[in-house]
């Protein structure tokens, strides 16, 4: 069975950091592309960074230069690392894994990020 277990998430001021990871279970992960949904309050999922097995990233255009993702294939982890952070960067935040046609896509169970003053 699939598991994605994300920590890091809390309450943080403006232009502060904060460090999510996501930790999955199995060997199949390091072969696999992986990466960071968003939530924001009323609003819908929105993708935020992938990252590939070859580690090539790509990251929606409100977060290039500020988060920055990353994997350990020995800990089947993936981290997003956030700075310089926004209001509007409030959200709860999801990793997930491409586990291909078939199996689909596997998801974590949601971390909350508040950036507020």
């Amino acid at each position: 069975q699939v598991r994605l277990v994300e920590a890091g998430g809390g309450l943080v001021q403006p232009g502060g950091s904060l460090r999510l990871s996501c930790a999955a279970s199995g060997s199949i992960f390091s072969s696999r592309a992986m990466g960071w949904y968003r939530q924001p309050p009323g609003k819908q999922r929105e993708l935020v960074a992938t990252i590939r097995s070859d580690g090539i990233t790509n990251y929606v255009d409100s977060v290039k230069g500020r988060f920055t993702a990353s994997r350990d294939g020995a800990k089947n982890t993936v981290y997003l690392q956030m700075n310089s952070l926004k209001p509007e960067d409030t959200a709860v935040y999801y990793c997930y894994v491409d586990l291909g046609f078939v199996l689909g896509v596997a998801w974590g169970q949601g971390t909350q990020v508040t950036v507020s003053s």
